[in-house]
């Protein structure tokens, strides 16, 4: 468990990456939201800089969901396959339009045995990535399944969705034409965006999570907006008070573009 992660200051930005094809992403916008980018140079995020994300990764034994998570965690890879027992996790703090941002990564277990454990840990998720192998039709197959067992836990209409084919290094170039059709058309079904990575070198990886941290946090952004009166970093609060307006600030101007 890596709760002590070093914040990952690189720009973590919300648009389309170029390799991504647009027929596999349901977000595609040029940059965040303008309303998140006005809110972070106010510093009006609320409490979107204290809180941590929950994402939760799914897919059969052995896809390869705990060396993706090592891999941009902590930039290893491990040939000795290890099952995980139960549920693992890790924790990645990021600077997000200079917000800080935490994300945890629940690493769940593929085994059959270990279902019912792993799925109490489903709930609360803000993010549900399926993992399935890409040289495996089976494990495919399998994450509509895995999706329907972690939206049990968690509100459709409010949780990010990614498809991710693992072990892309292993697929020959017209095997994998083959298989981004077919994954495509799933992710599409699922309403998830879909991305091919690549534990082994690394391919896709950083970008991926990357792409994740910035949709998960545009989201708690918009989130916050939403409640009545988003509150400023560091504002003051008047405990003994009859002021209806609790929060004290330096600066009374009300924000020009965040309405």
């Amino acid at each position: 468990m890596n709760i002590l992660a070093p914040v990952r200051r690189d720009r973590v930005l919300a648009e389309l990456p170029q390799y991504l094809r647009k027929e596999a992403a349901l977000h595609v916008h040029k940059d965040f939201h303008p309303r998140v980018t006005c809110a972070c140079q106010e510093h009006r995020t609320g409490t979107v800089g204290f809180k941590i994300s929950k994402v939760i990764v799914v897919g059969d034994l052995s896809v390869g969901k705990t060396c993706l998570i090592n891999r941009f965690c902590k930039d290893t890879f491990d040939k000795n396959y290890k099952a995980t027992i139960g549920v693992d996790f890790e924790m990645e703090r990021f600077e997000v339009l200079g917000i800080p941002f935490s994300l945890q990564l629940w690493d769940t277990a593929g085994q059959e045995r270990f279902k019912c454990i792993a799925s109490t840990y489903y709930r609360g998720a803000q993010a549900i990535i399926i993992v399935f192998n890409l040289n495996d039709v089976a494990s495919l197959e399998h994450t509509k399944q895995w999706l329907a067992d972690a939206l049990k836990e968690n509100d459709p209409s409010s949780v990010l969705l990614f498809l991710v084919g693992s072990k892309k290094d292993l697929s020959t170039p017209a095997q994998y034409v083959l298989m981004e059709r077919d994954a495509i058309k799933v992710a599409q079904e699922m309403k998830a965006e879909y991305w091919a990575v690549s534990s082994l070198t690394g391919e896709n990886v950083r970008e991926f999570f990357f792409r994740v941290a910035a949709l998960t946090f545009e989201a708690n952004v918009l989130a916050e907006l939403e409640k009545s009166g988003a509150r400023r970093i560091g504002d003051v609060v008047r405990i003994n008070s009859d002021d209806n307006n609790l929060y004290l600030t330096a600066s009374k101007k009300k924000p020009t573009c965040c309405l």
